[in-house]
């Protein structure tokens, strides 16, 4: 008789577009390539791996979900200490119960779908003792090792589209308007939708803006006879000032301040500059939903596809990856080293510089 093979799917912290198209990748490679397989599929990401709380999925539980936006199995977030542990809210911690799901389970893999954070706790799981194969996905694009992540270009088609939108009531009424758009700590997400909605002003995390500069552009605009303005903000956007703050007087100036983000911050500053009338745009979560676009439908289900022959030949502790077009895998804790920020001198920033548009500096 041949050799069972039990995985669990897990699908950790935020969601974000094709992480239904990467569970039917799996599954449906497994089902095929495999004659004896079973596979669960974990509740609310760590939680069912903490609580045993999971489905037994069946051929049929990969059908029709393609197109579907979210996850079908949940998801949630557990607090991460990095390179500690993964612990509760009383700081106990998690990891002796995941193990012990595991064993019970009689598992072989952990395929865990997540971002940066993921990537990081991922590999702890992985030092204490669970085979762990992972997919990267986000929509900010930030993890270390591969090209891109599947969500990013839904999130970038999503952001796009509401700065179209945004154009002609900005033309309109000629006001400065300042569009809000995720992450944290890059810009992969609001440079490419910046650039392809024709942003006048693209304010990034790894390029700390002076609100004068992006008021000059805003202004020669308005001289040339261009009335409107529209600035693309990552909410990790940082003012130069900011820069050169410590990390107790950054935290005071975040609590004393008046504006719930910092989009809400530039549009103030900039009334009060140019004597526009601001509006702000935050789409928010509107970026992580709805189904994925082609393009991730098609590159969640290589990696799903990529994840399987890796559990197939027994490759564990690797990341499944996208690099110069090709799919491959690298070393978990080479993906879980570092964050993947935006080069300053990437070519898409020279190619934003070339034709006019702003970064603030």
């Amino acid at each position: 008789m041949k050799r069972m093979t039990r995985v669990a799917l897990v699908t950790s912290g935020g969601d974000c577009q094709g992480l239904n198209a990467a569970i039917r990748g799996i599954g449906k490679t497994l089902f095929e390539k495999l004659d004896n397989v079973e596979i669960y599929g974990m509740y609310d990401g760590y939680r069912g791996l903490i609580e045993g709380d999971y489905k037994f999925m069946e051929p049929r539980d990969f059908s029709g979900i393609l197109t579907q936006g979210g996850t079908i199995l949940g998801t949630s977030r557990q607090r991460y200490i990095p390179g500690k542990d993964i612990v509760d809210e009383n700081g106990n911690s998690l990891l002796p119960d995941m193990l012990q799901t595991y064993n019970r389970l009689n598992l072989d893999c952990l395929v865990i779908m997540g971002g940066n954070g993921t990537q990081k706790s991922a590999k702890l799981i992985a030092d204490h003792g669970m085979n762990v194969i992972t997919l990267p996905k986000t929509i900010d694009n930030d993890i270390f090792g591969t090209d891109t992540t599947f969500g990013f270009q839904s999130a970038v088609d999503i952001a796009t589209n509401v700065i179209d939108y945004i154009h002609s009531t900005a033309s309109s009424h000629g006001r400065i308007f300042v569009v809000e758009l995720m992450g944290r700590d890059a810009g992969w997400l609001t440079l490419s939708a910046g650039v392809s909605s024709g942003a006048d002003v693209i304010l990034i995390p790894e390029i700390p803006y002076d609100i004068h500069k992006v008021a000059e552009l805003i202004e020669n605009r308005r001289r040339k006879g261009r009335g409107f303005s529209i600035v693309a903000c990552a909410e990790g956007a940082v003012a130069k000032d900011e820069t050169v703050l410590d990390e107790e007087e950054s935290r005071r100036k975040k609590e004393s301040t008046l504006y719930p983000t910092v989009s809400y911050a530039i549009a103030a500053q900039l009334e009060k500059i140019t004597g526009m009338e601001a509006r702000v745009t935050v789409p928010g979560h509107y970026q992580r939903g709805g189904p994925p676009c082609p393009y991730d439908r098609a590159l969640a289900t290589q990696f799903g596809t990529a994840a399987a022959e890796l559990i197939i030949n027994r490759e564990y502790g690797r990341m499944v990856a996208v690099q110069n077009g090709a799919i491959t895998s690298i070393p978990l804790e080479e993906a879980a080293s570092k964050t993947k920020f935006l080069p300053v001198d990437h070519p898409m920033i020279q190619v934003a510089r070339s034709i006019g548009i702003s970064f603030g500096d």
